[in-house]
């Protein structure tokens, strides 16, 4: 009775922690998301096996430790990737009206030849 009042407390935990998390009043960037996700899905985790061996407590914060750190390194790689798509795609579309510009520059001086 005890070990299942101690995994509703942390999953409770784990929860208030994204609800205050998303009423900061700003979006979570992937990183912040991926480090919070990884942070409770170790933290059920590890409850659920430190039940098993008499410590949900411990378990819990080892697996939010470990949670959190993986869930660090992949919201920071696909933080890290949406950045360089994002690069990507300013670079297309300023290529792509410099060449609508030289597009109209060369209607204009086809226009201006014909007229000659």
């Amino acid at each position: 009775m005890i070990l299942r009042h101690r995994i509703v407390t942390i999953s409770l935990a784990v929860a208030a922690l994204f609800v205050i998390a998303g009423c900061s009043g700003t979006p979570l960037s992937t990183r912040e998301k991926g480090t919070l996700g990884g942070a409770g899905i170790g933290a059920a985790t590890g409850a659920i096996i430190g039940a098993a061996v008499g410590a949900p407590g411990v378990g819990a914060a080892i697996g939010a430790g470990l949670g959190g750190v993986t869930g660090y390194a992949v919201g920071n790689h696909m933080q890290n990737t949406e950045n360089a798509n994002a690069q990507t795609q300013s670079q297309v579309q300023q290529q792509q009206q410099e060449i609508e510009q030289q597009r109209q520059q060369l209607q204009q001086l086809k226009s201006q030849q014909e007229t000659e």
